[in-house]
This record gives structure tokens, C-alpha cells and sequence, in this order.
């Protein structure tokens, strides 16, 4: 059995994170390919080492003392190593690094050492080879991953090796430059190297126990996903459950290897897993809930529209010519909306209405600010009549006025837009009418 183990900041924040890897490694002989972010924060007023590195390329980009900011690093992987009685030389490797800052280095070189010094610590503490991320992970210029040259390149290390620690985060182009990934990328990491070794289990530990059924900031105690579907987490990640990047489900999504969330912490108790499809009954009707405040919608009105051709795509082009990305398009007979993030039009919404009048000459134009929207999710859903109705039912009952509508065609969640002061309210009330105690 092949498992790929990718460890999260907070893994491996300090020594006593490190121990807690090592004792989950020595565990489970099928772990034997390791991940690992930037060390991350030891407490919540703490620093991740990312986080420094980006900031010391701001205080170099305007030539800002960034001493105390390297310092910082150095006493957080000098700490780890001491602690741990490790005889890795980072003393160098942080030297040369500081030795090599200055306005015209790469941001992307600069914000990935922290996931390489973590992972050279790491390597020798596990007794496993290093292996960088940049001669594996391979880039093509237009900023995908080029799966078939990562899998030359891993096939040639791995045949020396049976094992390994590898950086996450980061790979490098076909010329050797090293680029980075979207914050959050050790996940897409793990994930790649799990499709290309045909991993049985990617395992991703982090600081919770799985994945919550609602914001526990707004629902006390929520219950754990067991099991959920690919699809059903891309619903709830894009609304803003954020355990896992979203990112990371596409490469193993397509060889249906399952992903397993697991707390670092507290390993005996369980997690979440991912799967591409699941057939098992499960007591709940809906999987989550989970949703963002902050979106405009703007509803066009018009007279006759359904008989008029390309009035839709004349708007959405309105909004594409100012880079605006769409969240959704709920219609009727005689109107349209389009919700977009509030961020996004703040400064251009009256340019926006203006051009929309002249590409489309509606009716009227409303637009409408402070919008939340709150996706319930579930693979169930689909095959359980009145589910819309019953959530309806439930706002109303608490007093919740309900703004927009919207349904994905495959059934498994239903969106409703409520004004942002009902936010928390309205994930409360459904939660607590749909999930056993």
C-alpha cells in the first residue's frame, strides 16, 4: 500500500510538531512519501515563516530594514534544530539566503525556502532522503503542471530511492527557475505526487479533525464529515470551507484516489474522507454549509426578454470587459441578475449599470449591495422531494428574507442569497433543522 503524507504548517511549527509527525510516520509503514509546508505558527500571535518571507520582499521592494524579519526565521529553524539534536548545517543555507536578498531576486525562490528548510530538517530527522520539489515538480511556461515530465523525472529519483521528504509548494520551469504555487500549494503537492505514484491513500494532516459541517464560529459544536464526494467539497471550498485547496482535488480526482483530512494533533481521532463517489448510507441529508458575505446583484429588467436573442451574453460581456468574474446568473420571464463579489465592481458598479444600459436598453437596471450567499450542500439532496421547500420554510420561520435563489444542475446544492446580517442567522437555522444532535 502507498500512502503520500503532506504535513501543514502547524505540523511542523516546532519540535514538538515534528515528534508528532515522526510518531505518525513510524506508525503506518505504507507512509513512506512525505510533504511538507513552511513551518507555520506555534500559536495564534506567532508568525508563519511564509508569511515572513513575504514580507521581507515588501521591505526590500521599498527598501525597509528587514533584519528583525530574518531573524525571526533564523531562531524559529535554529530552534527546531537545536530541540531536536540535528546536525543538518542550516546555519549555511540560512546565511547564504541572507546573503542573496535584494530587490531584483525572485519572490518566488525567496517565499519557497521556507518550505525547503523545513523539509531538509525533516528529511533528517525521519532518517529519509531530501529530494527537492524543483527537479521533480515540473512547470510548463503557461503555469500548468506537466505531469508527464514529474513523472520522467520522480520515475528517474525513485530508482534509487523507496522513500523520500519533498518540499511542497514549489516546482520549477523547464528552464530550472523555480515557481511557486498559490498559497496553500503543498496540498496541490501531495496531490500530484499521488496521482503519479498511483497512491492507494493521500493523507493530508492538519490542526482539525476533518471537515466541519458548518463554520464552528457560527455553529456550536458542529458535527464531522465522515465521507464526502469531490464535487460536494469543491461546492462548499468555493464558498469558503477551506481545509483543503481546491486545487488539490483535480489531480487525484481523475485516478478516484481518496483524500483523507486528519488532525496532526489528534490522529486516533479520525478524519475526513474524500472520495469520488459514494454509494453508503449516511444519517444526514445534507453533507455542509458554508457561504461568503459580500456580493452585489445586479437585476435587469426588460419587457419581452425571453423573446429577445443574446440580451444575457451582451451583459456578461459588459462585465468581462472589466475582468469581473461571475458567481451566478438565477432568471426569469422578464429579468436576469448577476451576482458578482462586491471587492470586484466597489469601484466601477456605475460604469458597469451605465454600459449595460447602453448594450442591452432594459427596462430598469437594480442594483443590490450587502449580499451573503449560503450554499447547502449534499449528494442526498437530489433524491429527497421538497428540500428547497423545507429551506425556505425554515428562513421564514426565523425571520429571514430571501434575496436570491440558485440551484446547480446536478442537483447537489442549493444557494440562497440572504442580506449579509442574515449570514450567520440563516447557516444557523439550517443547520440546526437538518442535522441530527
Amino acid at each position: 500500500m502507498i500512502k503520500i503524507t503532506k504535513f501543514g504548517g502547524s505540523s511542523v511549527a516546532n519540535a514538538q510538531q515534528f515528534t508528532k509527525v515522526k510518531n505518525i510516520i513510524e506508525a503506518d509503514p505504507a507512509r513512506k512519501f512525505v510533504v511538507v509546508s513552511a513551518s507555520g505558527r506555534e500559536h495564534k500571535d506567532d508568525n508563519k515563516v511564509t508569511d515572513l518571507l513575504y514580507l521581507i520582499e515588501a521591505h526590500l521592494k521599498y527598501s525597509v530594514d528587514y533584519l528583525s524579519l530574518f531573524q525571526l526565521i533564523e531562531e524559529r529553524f535554529l530552534s527546531i534544530k537545536k530541540d531536536l539534536n540535528l546536525q543538518y548545517p542550516i546555519e549555511k543555507d540560512l546565511e547564504e539566503l541572507k546573503g542573496q536578498l535584494s530587490k531584483s531576486m525572485s519572490t518566488d525562490y525567496l517565499v519557497s525556502r521556507g518550505e525547503y528548510l523545513t523539509a531538509k530538517l525533516m528529511a533528517e530527522y525521519l532518517g529519509f532522503p531530501f529530494v527537492d520539489a524543483k527537479d521533480i515538480i515540473t512547470f510548463r511556461y503557461d503555469g500548468k503542471i506537466d505531469f508527464d515530465a514529474t513523472k520522467y523525472r520522480l520515475d528517474g529519483f525513485m530508482k534509487n530511492h523507496d522513500r523520500f521528504v519533498m518540499p511542497g509548494f514549489y516546482g520549477a520551469l523547464p528552464d530550472g527557475m523555480i515557481k511557486t504555487m498559490s498559497r496553500g500549494g503543498s496540498d496541490i503537492t501531495g496531490s500530484i505526487l499521488a496521482r503519479i505514484l498511483n497512491a492507494d491513500m493521500y493523507e493530508n494532516w492538519t490542526d482539525v479533525s476533518g471537515i466541519l459541517m458548518a463554520d464552528p464560529r457560527i455553529v456550536h459544536h458542529p458535527k464531522r464529515i465522515d465521507k464526502i464526494t469531490y464535487s460536494e467539497l469543491r461546492e462548499l471550498s468555493y464558498m469558503g470551507a477551506s481545509v483543503l485547496h481546491e486545487e488539490a482535488i483535480f489531480p487525484v480526482k481523475e485516478k478516484n484516489i481518496p483524500i483523507n483530512i486528519l488532525n496532526t494533533n489528534h490522529p486516533e481521532e479520525g478524519g475526513t474522507i474524500i472520495v469520488e463517489e459514494d454509494d453508503g448510507e449516511s444519517g444526514e441529508m445534507i453533507t455542509g454549509i458554508a457561504g461568503k458575505k459580500n456580493f452585489t446583484v445586479v437585476a435587469i429588467y426588460k419587457n419581452h426578454m425571453s423573446d429577445e436573442v443574446g440580451i444575457i451574453r451582451r451583459a456578461l460581456e459588459v462585465f468581462e470587459n472589466y475582468r469581473v468574474n461571475i458567481e451566478h446568473i438565477p432568471s426569469g420571464i422578464d429579468s436576469f441578475s448577476i451576482v458578482v463579489s462586491g471587492d470586484e465592481v466597489n469601484d466601477v458598479i456605475y460604469d458597469i449599470v451605465s454600459d449595460i444600459k447602453r448594450a442591452c436598453n432594459p427596462d430598469s437596471i437594480k442594483v443590490i449591495d450587502h449580499i451573503a450567499l449560503i450554499a447547502t450542500v449534499g449528494r442526498k439532496m437530489m433524491y429527497k422531494p421538497g428540500m428547497s421547500g423545507k429551506i425556505f420554510s425554515v428562513l421564514g420561520e426565523n425571520d429571514i428574507n430571501i434575496r436570491m435563489i440558485a440551484q446547480g444542475s446536478d442537483e447537489i446544492n442549493i444557494v440562497v442569497g440572504v442580506e449579509d446580517k442574515d449570514f450567520e442567522k440563516t447557516i444557523d437555522a439550517i443547520y440546526h433543522s437538518f442535522v441530527k444532535d
